[in-house]
This record gives structure tokens, sequence and C-alpha cells, in this order.
């Protein structure tokens, strides 16, 4: 099985490339010339998408092909005070830029939109903001020509003091959701509310691919083997093809996963620093057998520094072999 790890949005080694850089609603309110203001933050925009591209060089330069987006690239997207105002056209050159990038170098990129966003909610303001952050989010993808395998990963959201009644909503506001969007979207089970055999039977009844969270699969969960779930796991993935990636253009795409380690024994379901290579390693030989290919999202706190430190962790051991600087094969004996 051939693994490829990659990162979240920020660098802890490449100094002052923020790709989330803001302005808060207070001071944009307090500017007098509207006009003057909304130009400053599409001037941060383009900031936040140079340094973006500062990343996906340096991911490039140790060929992590695996990246999510920040969702923050554009300050106050979606904002009430702004109304209607879409940056999108005002940046349609740095996004074009990055999406060219990215493609031309095989990278595999997504966003997570934030906790905000949710489906499950039972109030109408929620929903439809949600509708349109995913949008916004989509828009974006798509202003960087990026096809739809650039996903948009969200959790199932809240149950509401009604888990079934909540799935039901998902279901039904799902079926509403703009199509660009809904054709991108991955569901990943979280830590708290939906597991992942509820997450995964969510994802067989609407089309869409599931994202495993593994640490969250740890600490919520009903005593399911994630192993004996994996095969239908993976199988949300069949038919999803990478469409924007010339080095594989047409060829399925990879299973994604996400994997971080607990705080510590008191705050389990906060992310540490690194990752602990050995329960991960567990999990990859389980599936190694069946699964040919696997995309890994590290949301460990140190992000590319713990891609590096996990890949030196992985080294050591016998049956993984280090294809490049951020992917290994595990050998099946």
């Amino acid at each position: 099985m051939i693994v490829r790890l990659g990162y979240v949005a920020m660098s802890t080694e490449v100094k002052n490339a923020s790709p989330s850089k803001t302005m808060t609603a207070t001071l944009f309110s307090q500017l007098n010339d509207r006009e003057a203001a909304v130009r400053k933050l599409e001037r941060i925009g383009a900031e936040n998408l140079h340094n973006t591209l500062r990343l996906l060089r340096h991911n490039r330069a140790y060929d992590i092909k695996v990246y999510r987006y920040s969702s923050k690239l554009i300050p106050l997207l979606g904002h009430e005070m702004l109304g209607d105002w879409d940056p999108i056209p005002a940046l349609a050159e740095e996004f074009k830029e990055v999406g060219e990038y990215a493609k031309l170098h095989g990278m595999r990129t997504s966003f997570h939109p934030d906790h905000f966003t949710v489906l499950s909610t039972p109030r109408k303001d929620v929903l439809l903001k949600s509708y349109a952050d995913l949008e916004r989010h989509a828009a974006m993808l798509e202003a960087m020509g990026l096809g739809e395998d650039a996903k948009l990963n969200i959790h199932v959201g809240g149950t509401y003091g009604d888990k079934p009644k909540a799935a039901k909503r998902f279901l039904a506001h799902f079926a509403d959701l703009n199509e660009k969007a809904r054709r991108r979207l991955t569901l990943e089970n979280d830590d708290k509310t939906f597991t992942a055999r509820e997450t995964l039977e969510i994802c067989e009844k609407v089309g869409v691919p599931m994202v495993l969270d593994v640490h969250h699969h740890q600490v919520n969960n009903e005593g399911e083997d994630i192993l004996e779930l994996w095969p239908r796991i993976q199988a949300t993935w069949e038919g999803q093809l990478c469409v924007s990636l010339p080095d594989s253009a047409d060829q399925p795409l990879p299973p994604k996963i996400h994997v971080s380690s607990p705080k510590n024994d008191k705050d389990i379901r906060s992310h540490a620093d690194y990752v602990e290579a050995g329960p991960l390693l567990e999990f990859f030989r389980g599936i190694a057998g069946i699964t040919p290919r696997l995309d890994v999202m590290i949301e460990a706190k140190m992000k590319d520094a713990a891609l590096f430190r996990l890949m030196k962790d992985l080294e050591r051991e016998k049956d993984v072999e280090v294809l490049t600087e951020a992917s290994v094969q595990i050998n099946v004996t």
C-alpha cells in the first residue's frame, strides 16, 4: 500500500507565510471609506493566496502531494456586513495561479469549512449560511480550475438532542444543496456526535465519500472495529477519479483519512503536537492488503514538522519502504 502524507494549511517550517491573515469585523466597521476597506480586504486575500503558493512550492520541494487550503483565504468572506460582496473576480489571477501550480505538480488539495457549516441544523438561518459557505468554497476551487477531486470536507453536524432526527435533517438538507458543492462533498466522523459507523451509513445513503478520522473514532465509538468498517468506507470512494492531476488523470482517487494523536491522557480529544507512529502503523498494516493507495491528512499542531517527524519514525520499521520525503509503501507480508 502506498501512503502519501499531507498537512493542514499552515507551515511551521516556512516563516512569515500565513495563508490566513485577516481583518476584524470591528476594524472594518470603523473604516469610513467602505470602498477602500473592501479593497484592503482584497489585498489581504491576495497576500493569503500568495502565501498559499509559497507553501505549495515548499510542498513540492519535499514532494508533499496532499494539502488542505485555509478556509480563511479571504477575510470576512460571507460576513453579514459585506452583503453580496464577491471578491473572487478581483482575485481571479491569484486563484488561477494557485490552482495551476497544484495541478502541474499533481497535488491533491481540499477545503474543510469550519464547524459553523452544518447541514443537520434545525435552524433555517444557520442552514442558509451553511449552504452559502459551501457554495463559496466550491467557487474558490472552481476559480483555481480544480475538478471535483478537490473536495469540501465537513462533519454531519450536531444532534440537537435527537440524533435520528438530526440525521434525517441532514439527508433532506443535503438534497437541496447546490449541485456544484454537493458533488465535491465528503463527510468525516467526529469526536462527539456522529460515529464512524453512523457517518458511513449517511455517506452510503447520499453517495458521497467518507473521510475516516482515526483519532475521532478512538474517542467516539460504540465498540466498532474500524478494520471491519474499512472495506465499506473504502467503497464510498469507488468511482471518484483524479480529474485534476496530470500524472494520474482518470485514475481512481485514493481514499483519504485524517490522523492525529491525543494531546494527553486527560485531554484525549485535543490534538497533540506530533503523531504517534505506533497506532497509525497498526491501522496501516490492517488495511494494506486491500487498499492499494491511501492519502493521509495530518492534523497535528506542528503541521509539516509533524509530517517530517512521522516520516522519520516510519522509516525505522522493517515493513515500511520510504518512497519520497512524504510517502511510504507498507509492504504486506
